[in-house]
C-alpha cells in the first residue's frame, strides 16, 4: 500500500517512516527541506534497508503534487508538512498562513482529484489554548494564542467541512503533546535549526557542550517546583500512534480526533533531574521570566486513542532521556548535510535511497 508522507524528512516524519517501512508499507515523501535534511531519509533507508522515493518540493507547488500522484499509486496520506515555530509565526504570520493553509488546500484538492480520500493529519495540543483543567480530553473547548496554532485549528475545521461535503473521506486528526527521544540506533533524532525552542534538545545541547547553560522560562508557576509541567512522549511511541491511526483511517470513514500523549506530566526541573540521573551529566541552568503564551500545566487524557485505536505510550521518561542523549552524543552537529549538496534536476541515488528533484 502506497503512503504519501508530506514533510517526511522532519523529526516526527522520519520516525514514522521507519515504522511504516517496517510494517510493509511503500513510502513516498514530499519535502522541501526548509527545516530538515535529506540525510535523515538516507539514514531511514539505511535503518530499514528499504527504498524511499523522495520529491524535493513544497506542497505549495500544485503542479508538483500532480506529478507525485501521477507517478505513484497512493492509497493514503500522512500530512506533516508545515511551518511550526510559535515565535516565528507571530513575527511572520502571513508566511505561516500561506504555507500551512494554502499548502494543505493544494494537497486536499489534489487528493480529491485523484480519489485519494484517506488522511492522517498532524495537529497539535496548541489548539487547546489555555485549558481550565487537566488532563485534557478531545472534547475540551478549542482556542489558540498564536498564528501557528491558528493554522492547525483552521485546518482541523477545513477537514470537518470536507467530510460534511463528502462523507467518503476518512480523516484522523492527531493532537500531539511534547515529543522527545530518538530512534534507539542513534541514527535519527531531533535536529532543530539554531537555538532550540523545545526543552530536551536544549538540554542535550548543553550536555554536549554546544550551549553553556539551559534557560528555564518561568520559575513561579503554581506547580510543585514553580516550573511548567508538560506531557512528554517518546517519538517512537508517537510514530506508532500514526500507524494505528492510519489503520483506522483506511478501514473506517469519518473524521476522528485523538490526543497522543502519555497522560503524565513532568515539570522542567523534573526533566532536568531525570536527564542527569539517566545520563550522568550535570545540566547547569538559569531561570528567566515566563514566555508569553506558556501555560502552567498541560497533559493529555489519552484514553480515546487507547479505546478506539488500541494505542498507548509504552516508553518511560528514562528511555526518552537516554535515547535523546544517544542521538545528540553521536551527532553533536546534527545531520550536517545541506540540501544544496543535491544536484538538480536529475534523479540522485544512493543505494536504495532516491531523491527526485522537482524541476517543474
Amino acid at each position: 500500500m502506497g503512503i504519501l508522507v508530506t514533510g517526511g524528512a522532519g523529526y516526527i516524519g522520519s520516525h514514522t517512516i521507519v515504522e511504516l517501512l517496517n510494517s510493509g508499507y511503500e513510502v513516498i515523501v514530499v519535502d522541501n527541506f526548509s527545516n530538515s535534511s535529506p540525510e535523515s531519509l538516507r539514514r531511514v533507508s539505511e535503518i530499514t534497508g528499504q527504498r524511499i522515493m523522495v520529491y524535493n518540493m513544497s506542497i505549495l507547488e500544485r503542479d508538483g503534487l500532480e506529478k507525485v500522484f501521477n507517478e505513484n499509486n497512493i492509497h493514503a496520506v500522512i500530512h506533516f508538512a508545515g511551518l511550526k515555530a510559535v515565535g516565528e509565526s507571530v513575527a511572520i504570520p502571513l508566511q505561516y498562513y500561506q504555507n500551512n493553509i494554502t499548502g494543505t488546500l493544494n494537497l486536499l484538492e489534489t487528493m480529491q482529484k485523484y480519489n485519494v480520500k484517506r488522511l492522517v493529519f498532524s495537529s497539535s495540543a496548541t489548539v487547546y489554548g489555555f485549558p481550565e483543567s487537566v488532563p485534557i480530553s478531545e472534547d475540551f473547548p478549542l482556542s489558540v494564542t498564536n498564528p501557528y496554532g491558528r493554522t492547525k485549528l483552521m485546518i482541523e475545521e477545513i477537514l470537518g467541512d470536507l467530510f460534511i461535503a463528502d462523507n467518503e473521506w476518512s480523516i484522523s486528526i492527531l493532537r500531539y503533546f511534547n515529543p522527545i527521544g530518538a530512534h534507539s540506533s542513534g541514527r535519527i533524532g531531533e535536529d532543530p535549526k539554531g537555538i532550540p525552542n523545545n526543552l530536551v534538545p536544549f538540554i542535550t545541547r548543553v550536555a554536549v557542550g554546544e550551549l553553556k547553560e539551559l534557560t528555564i522560562f518561568g520559575g513561579d508557576y503554581p506547580t510543585k517546583d514553580g516550573t511548567g509541567v508538560r506531557d512528554y512522549i517518546h517519538v517512537v511511541d508517537l510514530a506508532l500512534g500514526h500507524l494505528k491511526a492510519l489503520e483506522k483511517t483506511v478501514s473506517t470513514p469519518g473524521v476522528n480526533t485523538y490526543n497522543l500523549g502519555t497522560g503524565k506530566g513532568y515539570s522542567v526541573l523534573e526533566m532536568v533531574e531525570a536527564f542527569e540521573n539517566t545520563c550522568g551529566i550535570k545540566i547547569p541552568y538559569t531561570i528567566a521570566q515566563r514566555r508569553p503564551g506558556d501555560v502552567a500545566v498541560c497533559y493529555a487524557d489519552p484514553i480515546k486513542a487507547k479505546q478506539e485505536l488500541g494505542w498507548g505510550a509504552d516508553k518511560g521518561i528514562e528511555e526518552m532521556c537516554r535515547d535523546s542523549w544517544e542521538w545528540q552524543a553521536k551527532n553533536p552537529n546534527g545531520y550536517e548535510v545541506n540540501i544544496k549538496n543535491i544536484e538538480s534536476p536529475h534523479l540522485s541515488t544512493s543505494g536504495d535511497f532516491l531523491i527526485k528533484v522537482n524541476s517543474i
